[in-house]
């Protein structure tokens, strides 16, 4: 790709006392392909897809099968060209720059047909995932993707301006790092002060400076006095998200003055590795601000293949989404992108932690010293731009190139392997954790997830396990054993990544197919499957416990299949995660004390079965209304061992409750229970996992009159002084396709407003599992859904997320529950 900048004209005009200038030069541009046969406008920030499809020169790129027909894009060269009149005289300005903050990827730039520079780095300022992955399609972009601007000054320019909070534990008191970039352009020395404030931490302080010429870097030690009160940042869930406003004030030599403003918070992390009592191996669990913390949440990859089209209202909605679904982390996976600052800057505000990733995944990578010159470039610009932010609290070199290595994905012969450690040590230990220790003191670092930590550091940077149960993160995919049995799932320390697919909605697939695409086993529906097997497994895992769709209208089959395929991916993350939480406190056969959940994915980028729990444009699956349960801050959980039904509480808060447990049962047949006991006064300990329930199934069946494993269902909850305290959480006694009593439900809703939100008033016939409720493509969400419906009525809100009317719902409006397919 080549931009090709014409400046026809330097406007004179009188001289400037402002200490610096900048010329957008966003907006407008024209676009060429290689040939010159095809010549376009198109808008920076943007790509050649954008502007090829704003045009009207091509389809939607998700539509059917045009990742497909749209490779020629990527295969051919474009040339992005700009004639522009700069509204100063360049003269009288010591130094003029053009910026661009981000071009996708290797490009030549030329200024008035000069050859000015080259990119060959997305991530540094001027996608690994544009290539496809087993959840998207392949749209290797061009383009300018981020601003582009002419700036100029004199005497001497800020570039960089970065801070870290750091707690002093010896003298219990706050200080802040702050650390100035700048371009001295003046040939003398440049003094004068530095003024930084806080006002609402009564804290003010000044610096004298000296800038000799030349590329200065300012740094600044302030300190908080120990008698005022900082208010720490939490993440959601644990406290509030405190910042404060500071500014700093440069005044320099010949009446120059710079001023930055920032919103600056404080908290401590602390990754914890020390032995268990009863285990071998180490922990591996974080502490924010002192106290432990479960990480709760998902994997985040880029909202969309083209990154003109993800907008700040499109991210605060999938992030809101995060939060409501009572999540605190999200990791970025080091496969797409380093987010933009709005993504960095939400999760600040949200208190959403962020586990970052540097971008390098399931590959081997090269140490030539070309390479390792643009990756320390990259490293150290995004340490700079985003060590600020309070949300992210670790680094990782990489994802699963340790594993790839040591699990020998690329079979390499025993002969090379010590070749490619060497190689590998060199990258992520000597290159990019220098940098970030260098960089960055204000959190930890870990070379490569899943990875064993401390013990990783021990074995000389690589595992021979890096998915060991006994030491750090591990990743668990097994979609051929029975999700419902948790005795398949690891007793680990923390599981960054696990899952299961699903296909999004139909409402969803219906905007980017056709009529003969609407059959799970349509060339559409095998295309829009990236993983191998993907959508055998989601049957088989589906078939085990549910009965397949068997309706003779193909398109009734379709979305019938699609509501399962979401139903057991729900089933199972949520038996999986349910695991997890329940064993932060114990352990079992030298394992457990997981302290993290982070289920595979979060998000999709097009319109396609995935492992996401939000659809494309941040429609939730029924997954991500289970997270909302099973995340919720206080969790019973219910699971089976040995023939002995046991319920565990699990508690992320930081103070101890007095509730008690009430256990039901029903039969499938009824709307009634048939037997409910109600513990005596329990003490929930805040930050633990504790048994709370335990009776043999005979038991319980016999107690409950004539039940029996298919017969019947069992749900619990917590509660205070008749006021709920958790979600209503349930377990299967058997597989419902072998669930005895079930009958077709009728159920119907009166839907009404009250304000911007919309009430619906249900009521069923029958006792109906995995209610479904659907309002199309309708842009909002449910209080709860894919819920247990035990009895005869029940009250769910709808959150429209845009202006809509209850016309609209009512014609949209649809239920589902899993009595409807059987």
């Amino acid at each position: 790709m080549r931009l090709h900048l014409l400046l026809l004209l330097a406007l004179c005009g009188t001289g400037t006392t402002a200490a610096a200038l900048s010329y957008s030069l966003r907006g407008n541009w024209s676009i060429c392909n290689g040939n010159g046969s095809l010549e376009l406008p198109g808008a920076v920030p943007g790509c050649v897809h954008s502007a090829l499809f704003q045009q009207g020169l091509i389809q939607d790129s998700y539509y059917r099968f045009n990742d497909l027909n749209y490779r020629w894009i990527s295969l051919d060269n474009w040339t992005y060209s700009k004639e522009f009149k700069i509204p100063f005289e360049i003269s009288k300005w010591q130094k003029v720059n053009l910026i661009l903050e981000g071009v996708d990827t290797i490009s030549k730039i030329l200024f008035n047909e000069v050859t000015i520079g080259e990119t060959d780095n997305m991530f540094n300022r001027y996608e690994q995932c544009s290539f496809s992955w087993d959840w998207g399609p392949s749209f290797p972009t061009q383009g300018i993707w981020k601003d582009v601007r002419i700036e100029a000054y004199n005497i001497c320019h800020l570039n960089d301006f970065t801070f870290s909070p750091i707690y002093d534990k010896s003298a219990q008191a706050w200080n802040l790092e702050i650390e100035a970039t700048f371009d001295v352009v003046s040939s003398k020395p440049v003094g004068g002060q530095v003024i930084v404030a806080i006002p609402k931490l009564q804290t003010q302080q000044m610096y004298n400076l000296e800038l000799q010429p030349g590329k200065r870097i300012v740094e600044l030690f302030l300190n908080i006095s120990k008698n005022i009160t900082v208010e720490t940042w939490w993440p959601h869930g644990h406290g509030n998200q405190t910042g404060y406003n500071m500014t700093i004030l440069f005044e320099l030599d010949g009446g120059l003055n710079i001023e930055k403003s920032a919103k600056v918070y404080f908290r401590t992390v602390e990754l914890i590795e020390e032995p268990i009592k009863g285990s071998p191996g180490l922990s591996f669990y974080f502490k924010i601000n002192g106290f432990p913390v479960f990480l709760k949440g998902s994997n985040w990859i880029p909202a969309d293949s083209f990154q003109d089209r993800v907008t700040s209202e499109l991210l605060r909605l999938l992030l809101q989404s995060v939060v409501d679904a009572n999540m605190n982390t999200l990791r970025v996976w080091g496969g797409g992108i380093y987010e933009q600052d709005e993504f960095y800057e939400l999760c600040d505000e949200l208190g959403i932690m962020v586990w970052q990733d540097f971008m390098f995944a399931c590959a081997l990578y090269p140490t030539d010293q070309g390479f390792l010159d643009s990756v320390r470039a990259e490293v150290a610009y995004q340490i700079k731009r985003l060590k600020s932010h309070p949300s992210i609290i670790i680094w990782s070199g990489n994802n699963e190139n340790e594993e790839a290595l040591m699990m020998n994905w690329y079979h390499i012969s025993i002969t090379d392997r010590p070749i490619y450690i060497k190689d590998y040590v060199t990258l992520y230990v000597k290159n990019i954790r220098e940098l970030v220790l260098a960089g960055d003191k204000s959190r930890p670092f870990i070379t490569s997830s899943p990875t064993n930590g401390a013990e990783t550091v021990a074995e000389g940077w690589v595992s021979r396990n890096p998915n060991s149960n006994y030491f750090g993160d591990v990743h668990f995919y097994d979609y051929i054993s029975d999700c419902w049995n948790w005795k398949v799932f690891p007793r680990a320390r923390f599981a960054s990544e696990y899952g299961y697919q699903s296909w999004p909605s139909f409402s969803t697939l219906e905007k980017v197919s056709s009529t003969e695409d609407w059959s799970f086993s349509s060339k559409f529906s095998l295309h829009r499957q990236h993983h191998e097997g993907g959508n055998k497994q989601m049957l088989y895992q589906a078939g085990l416990h549910f009965k397949l769709p068997e309706s003779t209208d193909p398109l009734r089959t379709f979305k019938d299949t699609i509501y399962l395929t979401q139903v057991m991916q729900a089933q199972c993350v949520k038996t999986e995660t349910e695991f997890y939480r329940r064993g932060r406190s114990e352990i079992v056969d030298q394992q457990g004390h997981t302290m993290g959940a982070l289920y595979w994915q979060l998000n999709d980028i097009w319109q396609a079965p995935s492992w996401a729990s939000l659809e494309y444009g941040g429609k939730w699956k029924m997954l991500h209304y289970f997270a909302q349960n099973f995340f919720a801050p206080l969790l019973p959980v219910g699971f089976e061992n040995e023939n002995t039904f046991y319920i565990y509480g699990v508690s992320d808060l930081h103070s101890d409750y007095s509730m008690t447990l009430t256990v039901r049962v029903h039969t499938w047949s009824s709307l009634e229970p048939v037997c409910s006991c109600v513990t005596e006064h329990l003490v929930m300990k805040g930050g633990e996992a504790v048994r709370l329930y335990e009776e043999p199934v005979s038991e319980l069946l016999r107690r409950c009159g004539n039940c029996t494993r298919e017969s019947c269902v069992v749900s619990f909850y917590l509660s205070a002084d008749h006021e709920l305290l958790s979600p209503t959480n349930y377990h299967f006694l058997s597989s419902l396709k072998e669930a005895l009593g079930l009958c077709k439900a009728q159920i119907t809703a009166i839907i009404s407003q009250q304000g911007d939100i919309f009430v619906f008033d249900l009521e069923t016939s029958a006792v109906a599992p995995f209610v479904w409720l659907d309002v199309g493509s309708i842009p909002g969400r449910f209080s709860d859904n894919g819920f247990l419906m035990t009895e005869k009525t029940r009250t769910i809100l709808f959150y429209p997320w845009e202006p809509t009317s209850k016309s609209e719902l009512e014609q949209s409006f649809h239920v589902t529950s899993l009595t409807d397919i059987y």
